[in-house]
């Protein structure tokens, strides 16, 4: 779709992950084993033919940089079109006051890119969609702007931190509700939009010019009334990865099978960056169930309902149980873990014992000592 420009937008109201995030952008968690939660929108605007992508940084975006690179595991290093990275924008006003106003500082990237249509996504709503029947409907309906969201059937669901849709019959979006704390619609908008460039554009500038700068609240919201807003109802699986425990709820379902088909393979793959591992290596004494575990591992104790990713050691004698252990963890002999999170590079010292809560998991900040 040459004619699509895809735009992650970053710098929306951060979830609140707290110490997954504390050295990295939200967008950089680490997801899955081997993954980042940025890979999930970037390989669906790739695989919906959109090769031209801009990435809208906020902060801690070294981390974006460094995972993303010049865009070569997702065939987004061009010569023309690919992959941008545009830093965020402090030039208009003092402070960061909203996403508008790294859309405002951008708006010369816009102006010279030839596409007509943008889809507008954030990094944190896990899904595997093809855009492609999206924009069809988009144009079909004759639509100013198309939100994509998804029906909840988990009641389990917090829909505090969510945004709410209400339709008319004819499609028609008439609400949109914020942080609502009691579940009148379970629409949930998942902080994409299809929209034409130029009116986007045009939106950004009214929009700052009178002070405003929230994409949401001031170009969706305040102008249902004027503009015609669609929606686009998304079947697919979707994980919310707005909190803590959101995070570990949604890790922790990759341990199904059908879970873990659907979100990596199903329209299409998801990519990242690639890190040769050797194989990881399980000694006698290991005994490992229900549990991904990526490569350059060492194992000489017990793995359970658990996530390894790269290079995580557990010693001998070792127990881990219904934890996610991030990339070079270490282990050592006699520990226990249950309920945990550990952020990558932790060390939990021998005989040492960590447990949390299945509603409350602990978490490690990176390159702890235990």
């Amino acid at each position: 779709m040459n004619n699509v420009l895809g735009v992650i937008n970053l710098s929306i109201n951060q979830p609140l992950l707290h110490e997954l995030t504390y050295s990295r952008a939200t967008a950089t968690v680490p997801f899955g084993g081997r993954y980042r939660l940025i890979d999930f929108v970037l390989s669906n605007m790739v695989n919906s033919g959109i090769n031209n992508v801009a990435v809208l940084a906020h902060n801690s975006y070294r981390s974006i940089i460094d995972h993303l690179g010049s865009g070569k595991e997702w065939d987004l290093d061009r010569k023309h079109r690919g992959l941008f990275i545009l830093p965020p924008n402090n030039s208009h006003a003092p402070g960061f006051n909203g996403d508008l106003q790294n859309f405002y500082g951008s708006l010369e990237y816009f102006d010279r890119s030839s596409e007509e249509f943008v889809v507008v996504s954030s990094s944190h709503m896990i899904c595997n969609i093809n855009y492609t029947e999206a924009i069809e409907n988009h144009q079909r309906t004759n639509a100013d702007i198309t939100v994509i969201y998804k029906e909840m059937d988990d009641d389990s669901e917090d829909f505090s931190n969510l945004i709410t849709l209400d339709f008319a019959e004819d499609g028609r979006v008439v609400r949109m509700k914020e942080n609502q704390q009691t579940k009148k619609s379970n629409k949930v908008y998942m902080r994409m939009i299809i929209i034409k460039k130029e009116l986007l554009i045009d939106l950004v500038k009214k929009s700052v010019h009178q002070n405003y700068y929230d994409l949401v609240r001031h170009v969706i919201i305040r102008n249902l009334n004027v503009l015609k807003v669609y929606g686009y109802e998304y079947k697919g699986y979707l994980a919310i990865i707005n909190s803590v425990q959101n995070y570990y709820k949604y890790s922790k379902e990759l341990l199904n099978p059908d879970v873990w088909k659907s979100l990596f393979y199903q329209p299409g793959l998801i990519y990242t960056k690639i890190k040769d591992e050797p194989p990881t290596r399980y000694a006698s004494s290991a005994n490992v169930t229900n549990s991904q575990v990526a490569n350059g591992c060492i194992i000489e104790g017990t793995v359970e309902n658990s996530i390894l990713f790269r290079g995580v050691r557990i010693g001998k004698g070792a127990v881990v149980r219904n934890s996610i252990l991030m990339q070079k963890c270490v282990i050592e002999e006699d520990s226990s873990l249950d309920h945990v999170i550990l952020d990558k590079e932790v060390y939990v010292t021998r005989g040492n014992k960590l447990a949390g809560e299945e509603m409350s998991p602990t978490v490690f900040t990176k390159k702890s000592i235990i």
